[in-house]
């Protein structure tokens, strides 16, 4: 039982990072399974995508009764829009699980330097302890220059203490050393560079004081809006939302939890996906599953649970048919 007089202050706080499909929703899950089970753990996840998906694939495996507690800020890098969802939310979350470990998941097309610099000023100063930032990176990645090129990409390997070469079961002979060359290029001096597949990284890497400053001043204004995740389903069953930044296209549907889904045809959908990125998680008539598309592969996960059907596609282009697809999916409303 939480003591609730407890003070929040110097919380141990890792922000995990990496480009887009490279892995690191699978790697807090994978931590999570390890979570001390005396210990409170929140998760501040961030999402490209207006919908987000992340919280409900979270939470369909770890939930409060385990000592986990979820918080989505959805709709683009979350140090950046009106209205400081990322302090708002940051600050419920704590107040909530008072946790002894907090972790927070850019968005793969975030700023994770800004984020830093929000979570080293004012505030934050005596309530996070900051410690080791770890960077996921699929080394494959290094012959693309969309990759390469990208200023978000080389941010993440800048500011890590740890960069992860994930998915090292698919890589070729001197994809490894390609990966530790372009982090003595772009990485800080003391990084360090590990290796695993499927997210597998040890409760230990998350120990020690990062070695990354916050520096610079972050302006990206954009207009208040209201929070898609949030608003109201309309009589029709659905809301869709979209989303467009660093050279990427995001589109998103909510679904009624009235309606459900033929897991034959959705699977059928979902495979037909060509896309950069597709999170999902789907009430269908064979219990609720939750989907992640990479360039890799379509996985499947049987959950728990979940409030509503959700889906968040990333590309380089929106594909107008998607939605009239989605919807011949649907095979009653209960």
């Amino acid at each position: 039982m939480v003591n609730d007089s407890k003070p929040i202050e110097a919380i141990p706080t890792n922000i995990i990072t990496g480009f887009l499909g490279v892995g690191k929703t699978s790697a807090i899950l994978h931590l999570l399974k390890f979570k001390p089970a005396n210990e409170r753990w929140a998760v501040l996840v961030n999402e490209f995508g207006e919908i987000g998906v992340d919280g409900s694939l979270f939470e369909g495996q770890h939930n409060q009764e385990r000592g986990v507690f979820i918080r989505e800020v959805p709709g683009g890098c979350m140090c950046c829009a009106a209205g400081l969802p990322m302090q708002v939310a940051l600050n419920q979350l704590l107040a909530r699980a008072k946790p002894d470990r907090l972790l927070i998941e850019p968005t793969g097309l975030g700023h994770p330097k800004e984020v830093l610099q929000v979570l080293s000023a004012g505030y934050y100063q005596g309530t996070l302890d900051l410690q080791k930032i770890l960077t996921l990176v699929d080394a494959r990645k290094l012959s693309d220059e969309r990759y390469t090129q990208h200023q978000t990409f080389n941010q993440q390997i800048a500011i890590a203490d740890i960069i992860v070469g994930n998915k090292l079961d698919l890589y070729q002979q001197d994809e490894k050393t390609k990966l530790e060359t372009y982090v003595k290029q772009h990485g800080a001096s003391q990084a360090q560079v590990i290796f695993t597949h499927n997210g597998e990284i040890a409760l230990a890497h998350l120990q020690g004081k990062t070695a990354a400053a916050a520096k610079g001043h972050h302006h990206h204004l954009t207009e208040g809006k209201p929070l898609l995740s949030q608003s109201p389903i309309p009589e029709c069953g659905y809301i869709s939302a979209t989303n467009e930044g660093e050279g990427f296209y995001s589109i998103g549907w909510r679904f009624s939890p009235s309606l459900v889904f033929s897991y034959d045809k959705l699977f059928s959908f979902l495979c037909g996906i060509s896309a950069e990125r597709m999170k999902a998680v789907f009430i269908t008539e064979l219990g609720v599953f939750g989907y992640n598309l990479t360039a890799d592969a379509l996985t499947e996960i049987e959950l728990d649970e979940c409030a509503e059907s959700l889906i968040e596609i990333i590309s380089d282009k929106v594909n107008d048919e998607w939605q009239a697809q989605l919807l011949d999916c649907i095979v009653s409303d209960i």
